[in-house]
């Protein structure tokens, strides 16, 4: 392939961006095949120009040139398929800062509600 400074970005994108970045290597443990899973999203973005751009001072040429680019993946565990006796099992990955989230708007709701209840019954 022609390989030019706008091209490099995809090529990249393509590597990383893969079947196997998503399904990770399988192994084995106590006779049970384990297969990690991952969300995996990638994103790329590019820029080229050429030629002779705005208009040159006296005296001077312009000339024009250009160029750019980026490439960003990121991967999160999600789970793992587990294989014993042909039967095929999801489990997914525990999002500890999700749960604690969670824990905290239930605690500010459970405050609030509990503010509410002693003013109504105040009056």
């Amino acid at each position: 392939m022609d390989e030019t400074p706008a091209t490099r970005p995809v090529e990249t994108a393509g590597d990383a961006l893969h079947v196997r970045r998503v399904f990770g290597e399988a192994y084995e443990v106590d006779g049970t095949l384990v297969i990690p899973v991952a969300r995996v999203v990638g994103a790329s973005g590019m820029g080229y120009g050429k030629g002779a751009l705005g208009s040159a001072e006296e005296g001077g040429t312009g000339e024009g040139s250009g160029g750019g680019g980026g490439f960003g993946v990121h991967a999160k565990a999600v789970g793992v398929y587990a294989v014993r006796d042909g039967v095929v099992r999801w489990h997914p990955a525990l999002d500890l800062n999700r749960v604690i989230l969670g824990g905290q708007v239930v605690g500010a709701i459970a405050v609030l509600a509990l503010a509410r209840a002693l003013r109504a019954r105040r009056r």
